[in-house]
């Protein structure tokens, strides 16, 4: 019989949601009367707004007609797409082909970590998504499990200590570094100076720095970077993942990309992006052309504002936990610049907490633990819900936590 991949043997036991989603089952299944609310997994919940949602209609409308029907596309995206997020979200610093659309950032991760192999050593912000660990696992570049780290992985710690920001010195010489801003779980956004030293350290050390800027509608402090191609010398050293995911309702949609600068290259001289481009042309057949016609919708005048709305709305909704967290005497990070607030209980284990708060308040959260070593002792709280979700929440966690 065929062999087991090795590399599946050596991830931990589950996958970080799906655990979450197990112990709220369970949990459910012996307290049919209380009704659960979410706090926890990061999925949007507001009804696609109208101008948006017309541009999906339309799509799929004219797929109905002869002269609209369309196959396969080209599978790095529509060309008026590709121009659309260049000019809106580069200012047309990043040239149109450039930019890979693509189903969804999480998807386009997976395939840059397929992209450099197995061989590469790789760190990680601590915590951090676990797909950055999770997908380096599997593709042969994490090693074997021990105890709370991979052996293959270089976990850079970044917690309250150091302003939430890695010790640069501690950056893999030739290889990846998987960095978020805003932070997915802390909600904390790196400065432009922070991201300046990053880039120069990452530059004489020969790191790519694998930038996830899925968050960035949601800084409203004009002094954060939303882009790390905001930051000179970046086009040299870091390759960007986005999403329309969060910012306009897209999870179930599937639409993001990826940012590969042409001046990003291999030591021995060839460009990334043509890999890249091989890579999507071999492994991956296009986005869904009636999401593409969504994400065009949506960075029109009419959609942008709509955007803007969105992520306001979920940003309300952060300040109203951030509120019942202070009346606790909880503190916390995240939520100004972010849908994500990263609360600390110091002394308790995360997942006991979690169980905690799911018994007495029948509230799911996410135990910070899952997100790497740094995060045992704190929660993330998700902004995304119904307002009058989050209001019976919070009122719930003050009342009884």
């Amino acid at each position: 019989m065929i062999k087991r991949n090795a590399c599946l043997s050596n991830l931990t036991a589950g996958y970080l949601f799906p655990e979450i989603g197990r112990r709220r089952r369970e949990f459910a299944a012996a307290h049919p009367e209380a009704r659960i609310i979410s706090l926890g997994i990061g999925n949007t919940t507001e009804p696609l707004t109208p101008h948006i949602d017309a541009g999906l209609v339309e799509g799929a409308r004219r797929l109905g007609t002869l002269e609209g029907y369309s196959g396969y596309g080209d599978e790095q995206g529509l060309t008026d797409l590709r121009e659309r997020i260049a000019a809106v979200f580069y200012d047309g610093k990043m040239a149109a082909d450039e930019v890979f659309v693509s189903d969804g950032a999480k998807c386009d991760i997976g395939r840059l970590q397929l992209l450099f192999g197995g061989n590469v050593e790789v760190a990680v912000q601590d915590p951090s998504y676990p797909v950055y660990v999770d997908g380096s696992v599997l593709i042969g570049a994490g090693g074997a499990w021990q105890g709370t780290g991979y052996a293959g992985i270089r976990y850079l710690p970044c917690t309250a200590a150091n302003d939430y920001f890695p010790d640069l010195a501690q950056l893999p010489t030739d290889g990846l570094f998987y960095f978020c801003s805003p932070n997915n779980p802390t909600g904390a956004v790196a400065s432009r100076a922070q991201l300046t030293a990053l880039v120069e350290a990452a530059r004489q050390r020969g790191t790519v720095i694998v930038f996830d800027a899925a968050y960035a509608e949601y800084i409203r402090d004009p002094a954060l970077p939303k882009s790390i191609f905001e930051i000179p010398g970046s086009r040299e050293c870091a390759i960007e993942v986005n999403s329309f995911s969060k910012p306009i309702g897209f999870t179930g949609v599937r639409l993001g990309w990826t940012v590969v600068p042409k001046e990003l290259k291999y030591a021995s001289g060839e460009t990334v992006w043509a890999d890249w481009n091989r890579i999507c042309t071999t492994v991956f057949n296009g986005a869904s052309n009636v999401a593409q016609y969504g994400g065009l919708a949506s960075l029109e005048p009419a959609g942008l504002k709509e955007m803007r709305e969105l992520t306001d709305f979920y940003l309300g909704n952060a300040a109203l936990i951030r509120a019942a967290l202070g009346e606790l005497g909880i503190s916390c990070i995240g939520g100004d610049n972010a849908p994500y607030l990263w609360a600390h209980f110091p002394g308790q284990a995360s997942w006991d907490v979690f169980a905690r708060i799911l018994e007495k308040c029948h509230v799911v959260t996410t135990p910070g633990s899952g997100f790497g070593p740094a995060g045992e002792g704190f929660i993330r709280f998700s902004a995304f819900g119904h307002r009058a979700d989050v209001e019976e929440a919070c009122r719930r966690l003050v009342e009884r936590l």
